[in-house]
């Protein structure tokens, strides 16, 4: 089976060379909504920019929660290969074919019927409504690409492979670069157009993986049996899968939660805060690359029982992603509109994204901090442990910060910004109170035994 070994070699080019192809392909990913916003920006009014902030919120969302059910998948495979177990991967892959195929198809029937109410929910600035549906309809038809990409994703994270991905979502990329342009800026299609491109995108990597699996991993033996649902092996994927699917879709509701409160207070606001979001969601990149790569790292050396390596990991992710959100939020106080008059003319708006961003900006540094123990935790098949500091973090500082902010400050969007960096200090201080338990425990084990 064509797998890269990550129990071996020195632990911080393990971890470096695993994670850079992640972190280019998901900076790819984010270039769709980003590219989104700009080609709208150029061509279209703030109302076209909420209708696609507003709408790729949602299915930012959507592929999130995708992400965290198909992260058992890369976990379950990646101790299996320490393990060097390649029977187990093949059963692994084909009930994950089975899960992924049934959750597609109840996905797209659902969200297509909920389409209207989903963008009442969001309470969008009327201006902007009808562009939003539009953008969301075309946008959940493509459901069944989101689900496919990400779980060939993750089958090759499992088996520590980080390169493929980026090819395919390369492609992608620019097929919806290159259709944003057509669809928006040469027939004006507005937000349709937008969604449109992406769609297009999405199945162009698709179309690519399947084209390539077979000759990228020529070893795998699909049989009729490991399609067949295993009881045992459902249990193992969502066992990790499911909290991590739970946890990052309160995390989005949360955040969605804040967007009906932005717009509330009107089409600057909610532009403003559509903006930001995009870009934090490009300087998150790297504490979700370092994430995904503490854990599959975790899980090939808890399943080659090399412990020791798996908290080699964790610490040079958390090196590194703090250094990094370090960066961003100094580089954010000083030039916030750099990065905000990216992707809007409007004095009003540039200025109300400002300040917004400021404050924002500091979640990069203590998100970096649960991110790393997140994806040990997810790794050490712990993935409640995430799911615990996360909604503990929503409920206590996330949202009511956000609700309180916007009630006491409503002239400006900068306290509001306060609210996410304090909910991921909350989930740091709980992920460090998780971690010493752990050891805690694993010592209490060792001395009896």
């Amino acid at each position: 089976m064509n797998k890269n070994d990550l129990t071996s070699g020195k632990i911080s080019k393990t971890v470096m060379l695993f994670a850079l192809p992640y972190l280019l392909s998901s900076f790819l990913q984010v270039l769709y909504g980003m590219v989104d916003l700009f080609v709208v920006g150029l061509y279209d009014t703030p109302a076209t920019t909420t209708a696609v902030s507003v709408g790729s919120q949602v299915t930012h969302m959507l592929t999130v929660i995708i992400v965290g059910f198909a992260m058992g998948t890369t976990v379950k495979i990646g101790r299996e290969v320490g393990q060097k177990d390649d029977a187990a991967v093949g059963k692994t892959i084909g009930n994950t074919i089975v899960l992924f195929g049934v959750l597609a198809f109840v996905l797209t029937v659902a969200l297509l019927l909920m389409t209207r109410g989903i963008v009442n929910v969001m309470k969008t600035p009327s201006e902007a409504a009808e562009e939003t549906f539009y953008y969301l309809l075309i946008c959940f038809a493509g459901v069944p690409f989101i689900v496919a990409y990400n779980v060939i994703s993750s089958v090759f994270r499992g088996l520590g492979d980080t390169r493929h991905p980026l090819y395919f979502v390369a492609v992608a990329c620019v097929v919806n670069v290159v259709l944003d342009f057509v669809f928006v800026g040469v027939l004006d299609l507005g937000a349709a157009g937008a969604a449109l491109a992406t769609v297009c995108g999405q199945a162009a990597s698709v179309v690519l993986a399947l084209a390539f699996i077979r000759r990228i991993l020529p070893d795998i033996k699909l049989s009729r049996s490991d399609l067949k649902p295993d009881k045992a092996v459902m249990g193992k994927l969502l066992q990790v899968g499911a909290p991590v699917a739970m946890q990052d879709g309160f995390i989005q509701i949360a955040f969605i939660i804040i967007t009906v409160i932005a717009n509330s207070r009107g089409l600057v606001a909610a532009a403003a805060v559509g903006v930001v979001e995009k870009i934090i969601g490009f300087l998150f990149l790297v504490p979700s690359a370092l994430l995904s790569s503490v854990s599959a790292i975790t899980a090939q050396n808890m399943g080659a029982d090399k412990p020791e390596r798996a908290v080699g990991a964790l610490r040079w992710g958390l090196a590194i992603t703090m250094g990094w959100g370090l960066l961003c939020g100094i580089y954010c106080q000083f030039a916030p509109g750099s990065l905000v008059g990216l992707f809007v003319k409007e004095a009003e708006v540039v200025s109300a994204g400002c300040d917004y961003l400021r404050s924002y900006s500091w979640d990069v540094f203590f998100a970096a901090i649960h991110f790393c123990f997140s994806g040990y935790f997810c790794g050490c098949q712990k993935a409640q442990y995430s799911f615990i500091h996360n909604v503990a973090s929503i409920l206590v500082a996330r949202i009511p910060g956000a609700y309180l902010a916007s009630v006491w400050f409503p002239e400006n969007l900068m306290p509001m910004g306060v609210a996410a960096p304090l909910g991921s200090a909350v989930s740091a201080v709980i992920c460090i109170g998780f971690y010493w338990h752990m050891n805690f425990v694993q010592k209490s084990i060792g001395k009896s035994a």
